[in-house]
């Protein structure tokens, strides 16, 4: 099930389906082609932007998260352990039916591999896990998948729900920096191929 889909992209307008929320400053967002990969630019400027897409898949028949990203710079000093620190060039969160999130990030600072609970927002339960971590491998596209359903249960304890949405974000409000990243295609699938 593809829910970013970037085939046939020509440029221009925000794909079909997906919303622009703006948390702080002013989105710079485009539809572009990069090394032939037709993409999703996202620049932020001491902002805080997403794109959101209402979904619903079952992680029990479909696990599997899988994305393209490229990072083409990061926020300078950011780090998610901290509030005030708290800016990603690329985020990728997954929104479950029990309001409870699993937000996949490229750090500039944390440790790849790490999950850790960040949540500061009442009733709402997010834990973010550390795909990429700094710019070692900054401006290379990276391919990635995620086993939604045991990370969900590597989280918090239980079997994932089902999946209400997902969201493409970045920021650097916090560090008043700049930030900036490209998306490719994003896909729940059965398996891996």
């Amino acid at each position: 099930m593809v829910v970013l889909n970037t085939t046939g992209w020509g440029g221009g307008r925000i794909p079909s389906g997906w919303e622009i929320k703006v948390n702080h400053g002013k989105p710079v967002v485009s539809v572009c082609r990069d090394a032939d990969t037709a993409c999703l630019h996202l620049l932020s400027i001491s902002s805080s932007f997403s794109l959101e897409k209402s979904v619903d898949v079952d992680p029990a028949k479909m696990p599997y998260l899988t994305w393209s990203w490229k990072v083409a710079q990061l926020p300078g000093g950011g780090d998610f352990r901290k509030a005030s620190t708290d800016d990603q060039a690329a985020q990728l969160l997954v929104a479950f039916t029990d309001r409870r999130v699993i937000s996949y990030i490229w750090d500039t600072r944390a440790p790849k591999g790490v999950m850790e609970s960040v949540s500061s927002i009442p009733l709402l339960r997010i834990v973010a896990v550390v795909c990429e971590s700094g710019a070692g491998q900054a401006n290379q596209w990276i391919a990635e998948s995620r086993n939604v359903a045991a990370d969900y249960a590597r989280a918090y304890g239980k079997p994932a729900p089902r999946v209400k949405g997902l969201r493409i974000q970045i920021n650097s409000q916090h560090t008043g920096t700049v930030a900036e990243s490209y998306f490719g295609e994003v896909a729940f699938r059965s398996t891996l191929q």
